[in-house]
């Protein structure tokens, strides 16, 4: 198997990584693995993709943080390796992270979907991925799991919302990952109310979310492989995310910490709820953020922490994500173009 991997910056991805992982593991696996930036494609006058990507060869890697060293070395394989003749390309880059460079937002999406015309599996889909952008994504799902909040640019909007739930409310960027620009705003903060809107309005449109007594003791991140949750053997692709002392984010590069999860049916409840929209739009791998019986947010470009989820179960769940892609490749051999792109990443 050929397998592509998108991710923000191919020389500067930060550690640890799932996406890595899967690299690491599909490499030890025996398959032919590329890694590639978003500043990396090539649309060349034969009407292909191309980019200028890396590989390794399959060795004794200890860990991510080996195999990456490796990827990174002068003694890397290096190629300008055409996209269209790879089985599956995975579009694993965070545009929230180029929030600054518009072009790289987007770029990954649309060199995928000109991908998709010569069969290659662009997993997760690009014109779903298109759809999830930004968090605005998030209110296409079903009120019952989401949490009440308001979308705005507007500081009256803000104070209405902040005064209505008793002044506690997390505001937190429309466009946004890993924690960054999220505040817990508290009764003692309504003189700081404004400053902190104006510092999110000046990248864009701002959440201001209703809060959630039980989110001061973390939240988990339950993953969703072809919409259905990730277990091997009964037991599932998950953990529980604790905020670090005197902070409410829980995202791990936020200075939170791992912990095992227990995955309760009010979590597969809301996996369930959520799964026919995630079929609908072509989400192969997801995370699902969840605190009580409430869905926080809903990762579908780089849902990160597999490896933190193999800790707690001494389970190798990317291994079981590189043989549901070996899975799709039969599937599109065996069936050719007779399922799209979007119904081949949820079979």
């Amino acid at each position: 198997m050929k397998l592509g991997f998108v991710i923000n910056d191919l020389l500067n991805e930060p550690l640890p990584s799932s996406t890595i992982q899967l690299a690491l593991t599909a490499t030890k696996m025996g398959h032919e693995v590329w890694l590639m930036g978003v500043g990396d494609f090539v649309y060349n006058c034969d009407e292909m993709v191309h980019a200028h990507a890396r590989s390794v060869a399959e060795g004794s890697y200890g860990d991510q943080r080996a195999y990456y060293e490796a990827i990174r070395a002068s003694s890397a394989r290096e190629e300008r390796i055409t996209v269209d003749d790879l089985d599956i390309l995975m579009l694993r880059n965070d545009p929230a992270q180029d929030i600054q460079s518009s072009w790289a937002q987007h770029a990954a999406i649309v060199f995928g979907r000109t991908a998709m015309r010569h069969g290659v599996i662009v997993l997760n889909d690009p014109d779903g991925l298109s759809k999830a952008i930004n968090k605005l994504y998030f209110q296409h799902f079903p009120k019952e799991v989401r949490v009440e909040k308001v979308i705005a640019r507007n500081y009256s909007e803000i104070e209405r919302f902040y005064e209505k739930h008793d002044r506690r409310i997390i505001l937190k960027p429309l466009m946004g990952s890993a924690g960054r620009g999220v505040f817990f705003v508290q009764p003692e903060d309504a003189a700081n109310l404004h400053q902190m809107a104006d510092a999110l309005f000046r990248d864009g449109y701002a959440i201001a979310e209703a809060f959630i007594p039980e989110a001061v003791h973390g939240d988990v991140r339950l993953f969703l492989m072809n919409a259905e949750p990730l277990q091997i053997d009964g037991r599932y692709c998950a953990f529980r995310r604790i905020p670090a002392r005197k902070d409410i984010r829980s995202n791990i590069h936020a200075g939170g910490h791992a912990e095992a999860a227990e995955v309760t049916d009010g979590m597969l409840r809301i996996a369930e709820i959520v799964r026919p929209k995630l079929v609908q739009d072509g989400m192969f791998l997801v995370g699902l953020d969840i605190v009580g019986d409430k869905l926080l947010e809903i990762n579908v470009f780089s849902p990160g922490g597999l490896h933190h989820a193999h800790l707690f179960g001494d389970l190798d769940f990317s291994q079981k994500v590189i043989e549901a892609l070996e899975k799709k490749v039969l599937y599109m051999r065996y069936y050719r173009r007779n399922f799209d792109n979007v119904e081949m990443n949820t079979l």
